[in-house]
């Protein structure tokens, strides 16, 4: 692998995008450390220091790599995009025109790619109007009793929400400067850059805190944990088709074989941002009611705020379930595909053409989900169950959202290294 990366950089234009990546990637990190005007920098890094329970904003606050609570420049991170994105996604299943405009082509996906970015403005902004009005009233990180801002004027919350918002715009153009003059998904690669970035201090505080022998079995668990990762990661479904051979004018086309891959984790982590949003509700209802008497609030405090009952990791456990399938259900139409495969000539060997083919192809896929599901729901159940064991902070570094993020995000970057060093007949990670 170390020889490959030296023929990666031994190659002028893939060096030239390796160091790219690498110098957006570094003014990425330095924006997400900048404070945004107006924030009382030294109050928050004590409130930070002394305050272990970072209340409900933890997803939110990874995918920023702790930028969120810090109040910097770029708090909201890539989560407005990837919230957005999400929201088309759902959209193009049932808004016609959206549908319409996927099937466009290159035409219609930069279109909707525009509205993405349109919904990730808007979205920002109120996510950024959210954090500074919490920030204000002193909510932003739960039992920190200093003020978080210099000051909360009017001009003062109106100037750190266009900062923020504009981070944000900052953020996307980061990204897609990435995917154009770059290798590999430009947002992906940021939203890499802010797990791994927490992944040290997370580390860290697990040695600080519990000393070095949880530490040791915290990384060996760590890393069985990244290898069946990967393993899942990598395995697929492959269905074999076949074309059958057809005259166009004078020329005969088609008699080729080839396959359609259904990976087992198919929809991504998708179903467990879906989740982890979902569950974040009705602990952040009860944040802005301190009311004790109603009988609905106490049962969401002490079942659904701190992750460590088991009432909460089974529903949350159910409901990534419930997403997976839900995901695969809207992103991977088997009509769909039964029809393109018809209309091209193409077959899957033992099935015929048409309605069998999509009753086949969704019978494999309802099978195949199964798994992947039960895999995206172990794997999240990682820190909540080192949570109730080991007392550990909800951000434990091995399990859950970050290693599904950094394994994957690693693996499609390899993959993408690894085929542009095929072309020049280098030899490959794989040799």
């Amino acid at each position: 692998m170390l020889g490959a990366f030296a023929n990666a950089f031994r190659t002028p234009d893939l060096r030239r995008k390796l160091l790219f990546v690498l110098l957006i990637l570094t003014l990425f990190r330095l924006g997400s450390q900048v404070p945004a005007p107006g924030v009382n920098v030294a109050n928050v890094q004590n409130c930070l220091a002394n305050v272990e329970d970072q209340g409900l904003y933890n997803l939110i606050n990874m995918f920023s790599g702790g930028a969120l609570l810090q109040l910097t420049i770029f708090a909201l991170g890539i989560m407005p995009y990837i919230t957005a994105s999400i929201i088309l996604q759902l959209l193009v299943v049932v808004i016609p025109r959206l549908e319409t405009l996927k099937k466009e082509g290159q035409a219609g996906q930069t279109k909707i790619t525009q509205y993405t970015r349109y919904l990730t403005l808007g979205l920002a902004l109120l996510q950024a109007t959210g954090i500074v009005a919490l920030a204000r009233s002193g909510n932003l990180i739960q039992g920190c009793q200093e003020d978080l801002l210099h000051s909360d004027s009017t001009a003062t919350f109106l100037i750190m929400v266009i900062t923020m918002t504009a981070g944000t715009a900052v953020i996307m153009w980061l990204g897609e400067l990435i995917t154009d003059r770059g290798i590999g998904n430009g947002m992906s690669l940021l939203i890499f850059a802010q797990v791994v970035a927490t992944f040290p201090g997370a580390m860290w505080q697990v040695q600080q805190t519990k000393g070095w022998v949880t530490f040791s079995i915290v990384m060996v668990v760590g890393l069985s944990i990244v290898a069946g990762v990967i393993f899942i990661e990598q395995a697929q479904r492959r269905i074999p088709v076949q074309y059958a051979r057809r005259m166009v004018g004078r020329k005969m086309f088609g008699g080729s074989s080839t396959y359609i891959p259904l990976k087992v984790n198919q929809a991504g982590i998708i179903p467990v941002i879906f989740a982890s949003s979902l569950l974040y509700l009705p602990a952040m209802a009860v944040q802005f009611n301190e009311s004790t008497s109603n009988p609905v609030l106490r049962f969401v405090n002490r079942y659904f705020v701190t992750g460590d009952h088991p009432l909460y990791m089974a529903t949350y456990f159910l409901l990534i379930i419930f997403f997976t399938y839900f995901y695969v259900s809207i992103t991977f139409n088997p009509e769909e595909v039964a029809d393109n495969m018809k209309k091209y000539g193409g077959f899957i060997p033992g099935i015929r053409a048409g309605k069998p083919t999509e009753t086949y192809l969704s019978y494999v896929l309802s099978r195949i989900t199964f798994p992947g599901a039960l895999y995206l729901g172990l794997i999240s159940l990682v820190p909540l169950i080192a949570l109730a064991l080991i007392g550990a902070n909800q951000n434990f570094p091995f399990g859950g959202t970050s290693i599904l993020i950094m394994v994957g995000v690693a693996l499609d970057t390899v993959k993408q290294i690894e085929s542009q060093l095929q072309q020049r007949n280098y030899e490959g990670f794989l040799s």
